[in-house]
């Protein structure tokens, strides 16, 4: 089984209500288990803080909010209520581009088109290209690159 069939796989898996899914062929086996609804809100508690601040109350964002630049940037997002999220469908660490060196895959104001790679995520030392599944222009990015991301965890918010 080679890397782009796992990656199918596991996309299927993450939009589909299978909970487990092993598989064996000559001394390779594989198991992917999707994580349960309690332990996910659990484990993604900090971004459904990030929701929260587009549709609540301007109160409970003022704290978070230090310069008038970024709030004016929450307000505009807040009536937007057609954007779209692109979620990591894994656990690993989130990078912006390939490299170090290199230039990120996209930046906010760039448009974007289904199968257009927007990240890479990093799990258990596979590298794996994050591909958008929808036509747009990013708005957001809500990840600092090189940090850890969980399964279904916002990344970036997408005008279509």
């Amino acid at each position: 089984m080679d890397f782009k069939q796992i990656q199918e796989l596991i996309k299927m898996i993450n939009k589909s209500n299978i909970g487990e899914v092993s598989i064996e062929e000559k001394g390779f086996k594989l198991t992917i288990k999707q994580k349960e609804e309690p332990a996910v809100n659990q484990v993604i508690a900090a971004p459904m803080q990030v929701q929260p601040m587009a549709t609540a109350p301007i109160a409970p964002a003022q704290p978070q909010t230090t310069a008038p630049a970024e709030k004016g940037a929450k307000a505009a997002e807040a009536p937007a209520g057609n954007t779209v999220t692109i979620k990591s469908p894994m656990i690993g660490t989130f990078y912006r581009s390939a490299s170090p060196d290199k230039p990120s895959f996209v930046n906010v104001g760039d448009d974007i088109a289904p199968g257009k790679v927007v990240c890479i995520i990093e799990a258990m030392k596979l590298f794996n290209e994050i591909e958008s599944e929808v036509q747009g222009k990013i708005i957001k990015v809500l990840v600092e690159d090189a940090s850890p991301v969980e399964y279904d965890q916002p990344l970036f918010l997408v005008e279509p």
